[in-house]
């Protein structure tokens, strides 16, 4: 019996960010470590690492910290995925360095994220690292960030130094573009306001950080408006011996945005070919209606050319289609980026040959103040361009869909991601009489 596809609310994704020291790897192992999320082998292994890196105690960092020179060096440098469970939720934690020579490491494990913890040092308070996590967070539209101030026991404990480095973040939060942000007071390295609460902050009434990451709401997070379909693959099972699928053409992929049904009117992007979903499969069975994320394979009434690369989009809420695009970029390569140059232009699941026309500004992380026009763009550096496609793209603004509004760049010959963008709003969206030809 067909049936809907659930909204993923069951599944947080979040990351850990801040400056070198700060804590971020000692909070996750401690987030594992007292939610009883541990096989006894890694707790073995960090006993048996102890002597090695904890000067005789458990080093909860080394959950994390996998590499070598991660260990011997006491800092982050790769980012680090881990999955534990409670039973109110599934989480998915990515571990992402602090150094500002791994910025780059940092922008990769938030792409996904749709919570972000910034770790702050109660004794520092907020350091550009602290200001330049905060703005790549905004930048990548992570909806929901906590502030979590860490080491107040090396601070005794003083609710007047939690204000003072709340009130710091509360000077520039109104410049960027996040929504959600909540300040705990905790200790990663001895648990407190962790899991457990502390008796040590009786002048603080909020949850814990495991208590706020189980109820966060994250239902309204995905965008349903608006159905974006980027087609992965032409599904033909090729089962000549089996009726049902013996004819069977079908084209899969991850719904990016919006909500599909059986009997939806739905047009092919860029040729502008308009058809009607006749049925959506999944592993489990057929659906009447899937939601973003799901990954579906969807039968079309009409055999009409699709293939990967294409866009299946609903006739309400129209995307963009341009080869000239105006976006935002963190750059990620020490060769630097300059006006004039070409790539490989990763998006959705097409690649195309890409020019950098102009270099339009460079943000300065210390102040939020742009420097137009700047000669390039270095390692870590975040700037506005224009950059121009050997085809058209199907594209969202980034603030609206950070599926259909991202891209990556691809150096030739090296095969390394160079850099990561946002794209800003289609100058017009499409209109649903794209095309004259509807079956």
């Amino acid at each position: 019996m067909p049936h809907s596809s659930p909204i993923p609310v069951d599944l947080l994704r979040f990351n850990t960010c801040g400056s070198v020291d700060d804590g971020k790897s000692t909070l996750i192992g401690r987030l594992l470590y007292d939610s009883k999320s541990l096989m006894e082998d890694q707790i073995e292994a960090l006993e048996r690492s102890a002597d090695l890196t904890g000067g005789g105690q458990i080093n909860l960092a080394n959950l994390t910290d996998g590499l070598r020179a991660e260990r011997e060096q006491g800092i982050t440098i790769d980012v680090a995925y881990r999955y534990f469970a409670t039973p109110r939720r599934k989480f998915i934690i990515a571990d992402t360095p602090g150094h500002v020579q791994y910025t780059r490491n940092m922008v990769t494990g938030a792409s996904t994220a749709n919570h972000s913890i910034l770790m702050v040092d109660a004794r520092l308070g907020v350091i550009e690292q602290s200001r330049r996590h905060t703005c790549i967070a905004s930048l990548l539209r992570i909806p929901h960030l906590v502030v979590a101030v860490n080491k107040m026991d090396l601070v005794g404990w003083s609710e007047t130094r939690f204000h003072e480095i709340r009130n710091q973040f509360e000077d520039f939060l109104p410049r960027l573009d996040i929504k959600d942000v909540k300040f705990i007071p905790l200790s990663a390295l001895n648990g407190d306001n962790v899991v457990d609460a502390s008796p040590h902050t009786p002048w603080y009434s909020g949850p814990t950080l495991l208590g706020h990451l189980e109820g966060v709401h994250i239902g309204s997070d995905w965008n349903l408006d608006g159905f974006r379909f980027p087609v992965q693959w032409v599904n033909r099972p090729n089962r000549p011996q089996d009726p049902e699928w013996h004819d069977f053409r079908g084209v899969s992929g991850q719904i990016s945005g919006g909500i599909v049904r059986v009997g939806q009117p739905v047009m092919v992007l860029p040729s502008g070919l308009k058809t009607t979903v006749q049925k959506i499969w999944t592993m489990d069975g057929p659906l009447t209606e899937a939601f973003c994320p799901a990954s579906v394979t969807l039968q079309l009434e009409h055999d009409i050319d699709v293939s990967r690369g294409d866009t299946i989009v609903g006739l309400t809420t129209m995307p963009g289609v341009s080869s000239d695009l105006r976006a935002r970029v963190a750059w990620m390569n020490t060769r630097p980026l300059q006006a004039g140059r070409k790539y490989f232009l990763k998006h959705t699941t097409q690649t195309v040959q890409a020019v950098v026309t102009s270099l339009e500004n460079r943000l300065k992380i210390a102040d939020f103040e742009t420097e137009e026009n700047p000669k390039e763009l270095g390692v870590n550096d975040l700037g506005e361009i224009r950059v121009r496609t050997s085809r058209p793209l199907v594209f969202d603004s980034y603030s609206v869909n950070r599926l259909t509004g991202s891209f990556i760049l691809i150096e030739p010959g090296t095969n390394q991601t160079v850099g990561a963008g946002m794209l800003f709003p289609p100058t017009e969206p499409i209109k649903p009489e794209y095309t004259d030809f509807a079956i």
